[in-house]
């Protein structure tokens, strides 16, 4: 497996900046013939595998998109051509998950006092998963309060569209979810949504100023959705929006928000909330496959090792691949986890000697529109597919069966774990466990978290089983050199909230142990450069060997793991 290494100094020196570090970028060829793949977990293996995986053709692989289908027809493939059975709907490998498109549509009109309040500028409506109760004719408005403050009751609440101000006036943040703001500010808004939903006609957040363009933009575009059935006796629930301070001022006949009291009763609004909701043009999909366990009183047990399929599709218009990676590399180590701001002097000078020594390296300029998705997780999504093809190739199986579940839709709210989960083709309490692989490729030391070559993040294998976890360091115990564990991210309240936003949490919620696997963010995480030519194969080979053991060491225990850590509420929500 040949290497391209280079090292370059963005000339700090030359600009005055002399506290620079020099950045080094370890590269792969651009492009890979495949070879045959073998039963042995190999970095030549893998290779062959992401390099087709996280190639352009799969056009970022978006669920709901062509690149999305062709990506599982490839994992399907795979599976079918080692030997898998198919373990999905109705005797294939896939399970199809019902997502739809929702759109607001742009006659949709909003008006106090006969004043119009423009839609996308005054008024940001949110589309939601579940039924909400229409927002049209005159609708009562209230001041509900200041969020994670005391609120109005849900009596006060009922039928009305209530007014909340924000905790505080920090900008918002582009995310999947339907808030915004820091964490603690969107727990806070989730509860307001929890007490007030079941009897107000709406919600209505004051925070449509704050917003970046960038987020104000994702509000506006159609978003993808599961269609699920409504739920037998189950309510509507309010519809939400986010509007501005000066259409609040104006439901509120000009008086500040920050004057009123809870409760105060505002001016109607003219509303008219049309939506639409189409089948997406191409299926989401899970793929499934299934190896039988060897012992006849166990393989009714599943041991489930997991992956996400997609990622985020194309960008609106092509980028130059190495401005990108030199401005990321220089400003935004952690892609899309950084704040982008803008260079310093020193620091544009720094980007545009990095970004011209690159593109000296990779032979020209190009522009980049696919966002491949190499680490994120087309990683994951490899290593599954070599565990498999070893465990399928061993002279003996394991005693119980082994469950490989490559999830679709992780990227837009864990859509693909969620629904399999809800409706899972094997049954769910014969699952005695779930080890989640996301972002396993980019061990480099010159990573943003790179810490050697036998590092790896764990988060959860002991919250739900004690002796998972015991299992995990028992067998890292038996490895020459062991796995450097890091657990950090795995602290109550962590900031970045990780075991909240995998796959493996849609397992958890239900009781089933979890471990996930990863090596954390780095300057390609949702970027157009995160591509096969910057994955570290060797650490992804050992990665996916460990892996591999734990999950033989769970499959072959003789008594299933013991729930012992507190149990969770599948429909309680996630708080690390």
């Amino acid at each position: 497996m040949s290497r391209l290494p280079f090292v370059l100094v963005a000339a700090a020196l030359a600009v005055g900046c002399k506290s620079a570090a020099p950045i080094v970028v370890t590269s792969s060829p651009r492009a890979h013939a495949p070879t045959p793949t073998t039963g042995a977990i190999t970095p030549a293996d893998l290779m062959t595998r992401l390099y087709i995986f996280a190639d352009d053709s799969m056009l970022g692989r978006e669920s709901g998109q062509l690149g999305n289908v062709r990506g599982t027809n490839y994992i399907a493939a795979e599976m079918r051509k080692m030997g898998l059975q198919p373990g999905g709907e109705n005797g294939t490998y896939f399970q199809t998950v019902p997502v739809v498109v929702a759109t607001i549509d742009p006659k949709s009109r909003f008006a106090v006092d006969g004043t119009s309040l423009a839609l996308w500028k005054d008024v940001a409506p949110l589309l939601g998963g579940i039924t909400t109760r229409p927002l049209t004719g005159q609708v009562a408005t209230v001041f509900g309060g200041q969020i994670g403050g005391p609120l109005i009751t849900p009596d006060q609440a009922a039928g009305k569209l209530v007014v909340l101000l924000p905790a505080s006036r920090r900008p918002g943040s582009l995310g999947r979810l339907p808030y915004s703001g820091d964490a603690t500010t969107v727990r806070a808004q989730a509860q307001s949504v929890a007490a007030l939903s079941p009897r107000a006609q709406g919600i209505a957040y004051v925070m449509l100023d704050s917003m970046s363009a960038e987020r104000r933009e994702f509000l506006r575009e159609p978003r993808q959705e599961i269609a699920y059935p409504p739920e037998p006796n189950a309510g509507a629930s309010a519809q939400l929006l986010y509007v501005s301070n000066a259409a609040a001022i104006r439901l509120f006949g000009g008086a500040a928000l920050e004057s009123l009291a809870s409760g105060a009763a505002g001016h109607m609004l003219d509303a008219n909330l049309a939506s639409s909701r189409v089948p997406t043009p191409f299926p989401a999909r899970n793929v499934i496959g299934i190896l039988t366990g060897s012992d006849p009183s166990l393989r009714g047990q599943y041991v489930a090792i997991g992956a996400h399929n997609d990622h985020v599709g194309l960008a609106p218009h092509p980028l130059d691949h190495d401005s990108v990676l030199a401005n990321n590399m220089v400003i935004r180590r952690q892609g899309v986890q950084d704040a982008e701001r803008k260079p310093t002097s020193d620091e544009a000078a720094r980007i545009a000697l990095l970004r011209d020594s690159l593109t000296r390296a990779h032979g020209g300029a190009r522009p980049d529109s696919v966002f491949n998705g190499a680490d994120d997780d087309g990683s994951g999504t490899v290593a599954m597919l070599e565990i498999a093809e070893r465990f399928v190739t061993a002279p003996e199986h394991p005693r119980r069966s082994l469950l490989f579940v490559s999830h679709t839709g992780e990227e837009e709210g864990l859509w693909g774990s969620q629904w399999f989960t809800d409706h899972p083709t094997v049954s769910r309490d014969s699952i005695v466990a779930q080890l989640n692989m996301d972002m396993v490729g980019r061990g480099k030391v010159s990573d943003i978290m790179g810490r050697g070559p036998n590092n790896i993040q764990l988060i959860g294998p002991r919250r739900l089983a004690s002796q998972l976890g015991a299992v995990i360091d028992s067998v890292n115990a038996a490895r020459t050199p062991h796995m450097d564990i890091d657990t950090s991210f795995d602290t109550n309240g962590h900031p970045l909230n990780r075991y909240c936003r995998s796959d493996h949490y849609m397992y958890a919620r239900y009781n089933i142990p979890i471990t996930y696997f990863s090596l954390g963010y780095h300057t390609d995480y949702h970027q157009v450069t995160d591509e096969p030519q910057y994955i570290d194969y060797d650490h992804l080979a050992r990665t996916a060997s460990f892996v591999h053991d734990i999950a033989e060491a769970v499959a072959n225990r003789t008594q299933r793991l013991v729930v012992d850590g507190p149990r969770m509420d599948p429909q309680g929500g996630c708080r690390q």
